[in-house]
């Protein structure tokens, strides 16, 4: 009898997101064709493109200034970094809730991030999925997590305690 094939939903995204509150402002053209600037915070974020909610409505494919404040990492040197550039509106949706919020979801694509900029964003997402998995192991922010041994290797260290103990 054949077996039927597992479909696999392919990723199309091309480099990891990260779930961050970053401070933002996103610059455009509102549907009358009004200048809009809208003071904002990320939802996630990667280094193709960012998620936020937005108070207006912006079409999708119309072109949008961004200006991302990226918060400085530990062991870095460097101090806070405002991400400028330019992106495509990917997304405009109402959001959830009442109507009356006015509030969209907003995806937008990043059009002309230079490597420097895409390279601190993408250490910038490395490191906040590394403090999300860290802190879903339960350690504390900052310390390594401690491998687990599996239970047999486990077994294994205690009988030698216990065999340790016997003798002395």
């Amino acid at each position: 009898m054949p077996q039927k094939r597992a479909r696999r939903r392919s990723e199309r995204r091309r480099s990891a997101r990260a779930d961050a509150r970053l401070s933002m402002r996103v610059e455009g053209r509102h549907t009358e064709g009004d200048s809009t600037q809208v003071v904002t915070e990320s939802q996630n974020i990667s280094a193709n493109g960012v998620y936020c909610s937005s108070t207006h409505y912006l079409a999708p494919l119309s072109k949008v200034a961004l200006t991302i404040v990226l918060p400085r990492l530990p062991g870095s040197t460097a101090s806070k970094e405002l991400i400028k550039c330019d992106g495509i509106v990917v997304r405009c949706e109402p959001g959830p809730g009442k109507k009356t919020d006015q509030a969209f979801e907003l995806a937008c694509m990043f059009s002309d991030l230079d490597e420097r900029r895409r390279g601190l964003l993408e250490e910038f997402v490395t490191w906040r999925n590394l403090q999300a998995l860290r802190a879903a192991a339960g350690a504390p922010n900052g310390e390594r997590t401690r491998t687990r041994r599996a239970p047999a290797a486990r077994k294994r260290a205690v009988s030698r305690v216990r065999r340790r103990r016997a003798v002395h």
